[in-house]
């Protein structure tokens, strides 16, 4: 049996996908469409206090295509939190006009692939603890996608040696570090939790570099030969004082 890796785990994770109604959206008058953005709106800036106070962060973005209009991340420190969350987005008027495309479910995760010997307790590592409780910026642009490592005959990653799932891991690592300061990304563990193994998560202010980090990605072999990929969707962040330029 091939060594697993250890991982340390931070913020639970849930990306909930819409389509908007937008047929039935329009039947309403402008008093009734005020008061539905004015809800959501409080709904939102609330999750901007949680984020503020350091117990947990949000997105809310405008999906590009048409596998749905609006992605709305949410991170806390308890998966039961998440739940009352999203029961409280499903009570919004909104959500009358709201069809569900998607969803995943998740925690923030750094593998120790990576991860040189010490003492110390890395939940305790200021950078450690960036990378797990995260304060995501609201960058113009999100990529999200989901992936698996693959399991197919001699490409099976759970069967490669520790030793060289770490070299892969520090070469497809190479990769990403030289898009720091163009692209934040960040990485959820789903095993158990949902259909695909990992979500991926890029924030940036230029949505070309999504394109550029993913293909040259493709070239490295640990996506080459063992990456499995789901859907991309991407889109356009709506700040929380603009959300009648796209409900109206």
């Amino acid at each position: 049996m091939s060594e697993a890796v250890s991982t340390l785990d931070g913020w639970w994770s849930l990306h909930l996908l819409y389509n908007v109604d937008w047929t039935a959206l329009r039947l309403l008058d402008e008093a009734e469409q005020d008061a539905l953005i004015s809800e959501l709106q409080a709904f939102l800036d609330k999750q901007q206090a949680v984020q503020d106070e350091k117990n947990g962060s949000y997105a809310f973005y405008n999906i590009t295509g048409q596998k749905a209009d609006l992605l709305l991340w949410l991170l806390r420190p308890t998966v039961d939190e998440l739940n009352a969350l999203e029961l409280e987005f499903n009570k919004l008027q909104i959500s009358e006009f709201l069809m569900p495309s998607y969803s995943y479910v998740s925690v923030v995760e750094m593998s120790s692939y990576l991860a040189k010997d010490s003492d110390e307790d890395p939940y305790e590592n200021p950078y450690v603890k960036s990378r797990l409780y995260p304060d995501l910026p609201k960058s113009q642009y999100i990529c999200f996608y989901p992936m698996d490592k693959k399991r197919d005959g001699d490409d099976n990653w759970y069967m490669l040696p520790m030793e060289e799932r770490q070299k892969l891991m520090r070469d497809h690592g190479m990769i990403g570090r030289s898009y720091a300061g163009k692209i934040k990304q960040y990485i959820t563990g789903s095993q158990g939790l949902d259909k695909y193994e990992w979500g991926v998560t890029l924030l940036s202010d230029d949505m070309l570099e999504f394109k550029k980090i993913i293909y040259e990605m493709r070239f490295d072999e640990t996506s080459a030969r063992y990456g499995v990929f789901g859907d991309f969707y991407v889109g356009v962040h709506i700040p929380n004082d603009q959300l009648d330029l796209l409900f109206k």
